[in-house]
């Protein structure tokens, strides 16, 4: 070896030195990180485990609600309906929501039906489930006496019991809901109170599912710790906090495995210290980016609704409270209207691609700082900060207009429309108060007619009270009969020959009087009447026909009914009923019927038609319909709106617009029946144009049956009526 100088081999020495030093920094500086950093991702992964039980737990709770808050559930279990119990309370359970069991128990506390996916006996399969099932149920039945309703909200509709057990030998979620009235209208008291009892197992698929939706390692369940320090413990407690058993996995250590991974690279010597610190930093980088972006995903979906992107409930109350912190706000209810029939008719896949749509919509008309959530359903949100009432006011109007216009979704075009609440806060405002004015305002907006906006004012929790009652006193008017009246509007042919009558329906409240039908018949349709309404319209229509040989009635019918796969079987079953003749039944429809659901419609229009019963596009004009619709609908009259008729001799009056919808009857094979004549020279106007029927104030307002006998001998005289 070849000497060297002091002053060199000093400078290699130091050099060596300098270069460990170096490296032990680092290295030293990379252990520390290595565990600081895999203890934060061993914490992340033990709180995101308590979630995800956390919430299977409430879901268990929230599907059982699904078939136990329910009008039906009370009334088939106390009947015994063992198969209607087992499609909606077994095995749908497990079908839909992956429940493994399901069991009906009685007032006696006794099994009154029961499910497993695993054991088609029942007392079987209920044997190791009763004891954890009779606790849980005593305690809810304690608390159903009491009246206690703990836990009741917009999202948990009835009170319960739950909780973490061991049954089969296997963890088990079990949870336990009274069966009750959605309505109200069905009291249960305790003595006749069947319970639900849910079984979620907590091993096996759901371990399963855990482990790769969220990407644990070899996750499983096991009665005792294995002594592993290298593995992850979770334990799982019951309500009491006993421990019945342990999740376990391999927990990612992101650090660990980029220390392992750069250890080759250190080794190389201090002309590599800075190469490989590089690479260390960049693969930190790296895993910690991926952290992150996971961890910002999970709280993306923890405050937003996955289906449209927009912030969740729990985001907009926040938003709500910090806005009214630092200023005053207005808060927006936007509900769709028909949205439901969109869901009942074309399928949930067409209506989650809507609501995305709807929310894409509602982002555009809004702009920017004014934030878009949806609470739930089809419900949507609106906070607007600093509030101007002329802006919030024309933003209510430019949302209204957005929805209603068609959306198209898979070619399939659908008309749906909104309804908005409004309320704007004062001096001092609570962010609950608010959001319950606003609420109350949407409520108002639908029951004024939807389509539209209505501004909380004080009145309105006094009008709310006024539509319940009201609500409240057509359920007892249908029930008696008496209240309910139908009216007859007679239909001339041009040539003044009495051709048939339009039904009208008319309530009479014995203490508020006469209830316009734009109210009573809007309410039926919410509170899920109208086909009762309907029905007895119909029939006391074609009782009083049947004296009129000679007439064609005509009977208005809901979008509600026309859409409903039973309707042309009902018609048909009262036209049986009554011996009366198809023919003479003329059914007007509207064209947002048309629109909502054109496959139901025309599958009821082709079976009535079939037999011989007619149908009329009433308000024609009014609405989307084109002409390759009425033609694919096949009906028999088009009734042209008395908008059109009504502006008749005024600049820019529909002169033309209604000669063109009688010729494109008449090309299309139907006649044509104008609305609202109130004058002589209208009623001259339209028996030119060649209009085929006439109806209207002139020639008739509304009569009683009785008095349809005096206007069968008497025609209308040209520029004046025969009744009034």
């Amino acid at each position: 070896m070849p000497y060297l100088k002091p002053s060199l081999l000093s400078k290699i020495i130091l050099a060596i030195l300098f270069a460990a030093i170096i490296v032990g920094t680092i290295y030293s500086t990379m252990v520390y990180a290595v565990v600081q950093s895999d203890r934060s991702t061993v914490d992340r992964q033990d709180s995101l485990v308590a979630l995800v039980v956390d919430k299977m737990q409430a879901s268990v709770e929230h599907d059982q609600e699904s078939a136990t808050v329910w009008d039906d559930a009370v009334t088939k279990v106390a009947e015994g309906d063992r198969e209607w119990m087992a499609a909606n309370l077994g095995r749908w359970m497990n079908s839909y929501f992956g429940h493994d069991a399901a069991f009906v128990m009685g007032p006696a506390d006794q099994l009154v039906y029961g499910f497993s996916a695993t054991n088609a006996n029942e007392e079987d399969a209920f044997a190791p489930v009763a004891s954890e099932a009779h606790r849980l149920v005593k305690k809810l039945r304690e608390r159903l006496a009491i009246g206690d309703t703990v836990g009741v909200s917009d999202r948990s509709l009835s009170i319960g019991e739950s909780d973490i057990v061991k049954i089969n030998n296997r963890p088990t979620i079990l949870s336990a809901k009274p069966i009750v009235s959605d309505s109200g209208e069905i009291a249960v008291d305790e003595r006749h109170q069947f319970v639900h009892v849910a079984l979620r197992y907590l091993d096996g698929d759901f371990a399963k599912t855990l482990a790769s939706e969220y990407l644990f390692n070899d996750l499983r369940f096991e009665w005792e710790k294995d002594g592993q320090t290298a593995r992850s413990v979770f334990p799982l407690t019951s309500r009491s906090g006993q421990i019945l058993g342990y999740f376990t996995w391999v927990p990612f250590r992101p650090g660990t495995e980029v220390l392992r991974a750069t250890e080759p690279v250190l080794a190389v010597g201090g002309l590599l210290v800075l190469a490989a610190m590089s690479a260390f930093v960049l693969l930190l980088q790296r895993r910690s980016s991926r952290l992150l972006e996971s961890q910002n995903r999970l709280q993306h979906l923890a405050h937003h609704d996955a289906l449209s992107g927009l912030p969740n409930r729990a985001a907009f109350n926040a938003a709500v409270e910090k806005t009214l912190a630092n200023s005053q706000a207005a808060v927006l209810f936007v509900d769709l209207d028909r949205f439901k029939n969109v869901n009942d008719t074309l399928g949930h896949p067409v209506g989650d691609k809507l609501i995305s749509e709807v929310g894409r919509r509602l982002r555009s008309a809004v702009g920017t700082g004014v934030l878009v959530a949806r609470i739930g359903g089809d419900e949507f949100t609106i906070v607007i900060p600093d509030p101007e009432m002329g802006r919030v006011e024309k933003l209510a109007a430019d949302i209204v207009a957005a929805i209603r216009s068609p959306f198209e979704i898979d070619g399939q075009p659908i008309l749906i429309g909104a309804s908005i609440g409004i309320a704007v806060s004062s001096s001092g405002a609570d962010a609950q108060d608010l959001i319950r004015r606003a609420d109350i305002a949407l409520y108002h907006a639908k029951g004024a007619g939807r389509n539209q906006f209505a501004i909380f004012g004080p009145h309105m929790d006094e009008l709310i009270r006024t539509r319940r009652d009201l609500e409240r006193d057509l359920r007892t008017a249908l029930q008696t009969g008496d209240e309910i009246a139908v009216h007859y509007q007679p239909i001339y042919a041009s040539n003044a020959r009495l051709t048939g009558v339009e039904a009208l329906t008319r309530w009479r409240h014995p203490i508020k009087g006469l209830v316009q039908p734009d109210i009573f018949i809007s309410i039926a349709e919410e509170a899920g009447l109208i086909e009762r309404l309907g029905e007895l319209v119909m029939t006391t229509a074609l009782t009083d026909a049947k004296n009129w040989p000679e007439l064609v009635v005509a009977v208005n019918a809901s979008p509600l009914e026309l859409r409903s796969e039973t309707y042309a079987l009902r018609v048909m079953s009262l036209l049986n009923k009554l011996e009366f003749d198809p023919h003479r039944l003329e059914i007007e429809i509207t064209e947002s019927a048309v629109l909502e659901n054109e496959d139901a419609c025309r599958r009821n229009i082709r079976a009535l038609r079939e037999i011989g019963v007619q149908f009329a596009l009433d308000d024609f004009g009014t609405g989307f319909s084109s002409f390759g619709r009425l033609q694919k609908l096949d009906v028999d009259r088009i009734k042209i709106d008395r908008c059109f008729v009504g502006e008749y001799g005024k600049p820019g009056s529909n002169v033309a617009i209604v000669q063109a919808i009688i010729e494109l009857a008449h090309a299309g094979g139907m006649r044509a029946t104008a609305e609202g004549i109130e004058t002589p020279e209208q009623q001259a106007w339209l028996i030119n144009a060649g209009c085929d029927e006439l109806q209207g104030f002139l020639l008739s307002r509304p009569i009683a049956a009785a008095e349809i006998e005096h206007l069968r001998s008497v025609a209308f005289h040209k520029g004046g009526g025969a009744a009034s």
